[in-house]
């Protein structure tokens, strides 16, 4: 790839190779990552509000809500493959575009349907469509041509940028949301306007995929690396657990202040952890990152059946903590393995997401339930530490079995590993 230009600047096998313990970022890289900070900042700013809004100003039953909500969280994950497959056929700044001026003409459809069921809910589909186009398009741009030692660095920055708007979204909008939501949306849809009009000024990067000019959603369904797609399914359905059913056990124990101090906490803990671990958590294994990453989960949620403000702070602590590596190791590892596209591999591991946060949802829910009727509440959270602890078990029966029938393969090998799918000639871009 040397005298690639990527993003504005001439890479080669040196100078695109940051010194150790510096990132070296070019400036649409720079703006890229300022841009998934100030999205996420602006969607979460109302977002979150979403079944407030249904519910009481438009008189919504709240089954009905919870159905529009997860239908929509579902197309936009799934839709991830969809944008993956525009992103490879139309190049990433285009796919970039299209998704902004989605989110704007969503955005509106919200601030016009303020007073009308129907509109404020085709103004929802409409971002999450231009969610699931942003999301693995940003990703790919920024590593698009980064080496093996720049992406763990690239990713965790990424991945902080959003979790920063994701937990300073709600803060700053909620003296707006439900007073003056016409400002708030207003302010939004031009905040996101500017945002269009910089990404029109990006360089090209079309991040091909060989071969793949006019493909279909389902040939982004190809060459999926199972070990990351799977761990990426039950780190989310084990994190959607902790993101759905907190609220319900945290509010009636202590407040609802103190629940939203908490999971700004858990976003804000990612986001800045992420960049600090990122070199370690990428020449980690995999194995060792599924080792550590689902034992501190299930420490986490074993700590939150304790109850009461302290334990219920520190098991979001230490939950976090083994989401700080799983969420990065496992986006290395699939890129990683992947002969696919960068584009292409993040709609996968979105994809993987929905599976799990679905998964969570309809499990989660009924289980919660039956454990809350019975007066036996902290015991869902025994039960899902317990499921922390499931796939790691899975995963150790596999490996000693492929030993067996492997007995010169590394002791630090997952089931399935080659040691070829680390190399950069795996992978296309």
């Amino acid at each position: 790839m040397a005298g690639e230009t990527v993003a504005g600047e001439t890479v080669d096998g040196e100078t695109a190779r940051a010194e150790k313990g510096a990132l070296r970022l070019t400036g649409a890289q720079r703006f890229m990552l300022a841009s998934s900070f100030v999205t996420t900042l602006g969607s979460f700013a109302v977002l979150p509000f979403t079944s407030v809004l249904l519910h009481q100003r438009l008189g919504m039953d709240l089954g009905v809500v919870g159905a529009v909500l997860a239908a929509a969280s579902l197309l936009q994950f799934a839709g991830c493959v969809a944008g993956a497959a525009v992103a490879v056929r139309l190049g990433l700044r285009r796919t970039l575009l299209l998704a902004l001026l989605l989110h704007v003409a969503g955005f509106a459809g919200f601030a016009a349907g303020l007073d009308r069921p129907a509109v404020m809910i085709a103004g929802l589909v409409v971002v999450c469509c231009g969610a699931a186009l942003y999301l693995p398009s940003a990703k790919a741009y920024l590593v698009h041509g980064a080496d093996r030692e720049s992406r763990p660095r690239l990713l965790s920055a990424s991945n902080s940028a959003l979790n920063a708007g994701v937990a300073l979204g709600p803060l700053a909008a909620g003296p707006f949301a439900l007073e003056a939501p016409g400002a708030l949306l207003t302010a939004v849809v031009m905040l996101l306007a500017v945002l269009t009009a910089g990404h029109a000024l990006l360089p090209d990067s079309r991040d091909h995929d060989p071969g793949a000019g006019a493909e279909a959603p389902s040939r982004v369904l190809a060459g999926i690396p199972a070990l990351p797609f799977a761990v990426t399914a039950w780190t989310l359905y084990l994190h959607m657990y902790f993101y759905y059913y907190l609220p319900v056990y945290t509010v009636p124990r202590v407040s609802s202040a103190f629940y939203g101090a908490v999971l700004m906490l858990h976003s804000l803990l990612l986001a800045v952890m992420q960049p600090v671990l990122a070199g370690w958590v990428g020449r980690m294994r995999h194995t060792r990152a599924m080792a550590l990453g689902f034992t501190a989960m299930a420490v986490g949620m074993t700590v939150l059946a304790l109850g009461g403000a302290a334990a219920i702070a520190a098991g979001a602590v230490v939950v976090c903590l083994g989401e700080v590596v799983l969420f990065l190791k496992n986006d290395l590892e699939a890129l990683a393995r992947s002969a696919r596209s960068p584009a292409v591999v993040f709609g996968q591991q979105r994809l993987a997401a929905g599976v799990g946060a679905f998964g969570s949802g309809i499990i989660g829910g009924a289980g919660y339930g039956a454990f809350d009727r019975a007066g036996n509440a902290p015991l869902f959270w025994l039960a899902v530490a317990a499921q922390c602890a499931l796939l790691p078990l899975v995963l150790l029966v596999a490996w000693l079995a492929s030993r067996r029938r492997s007995p010169g393969s590394s002791p630090d090998d997952p089931p399935g590993h080659s040691p070829a799918a680390n190399d950069d000639s795996m992978r296309t871009t």
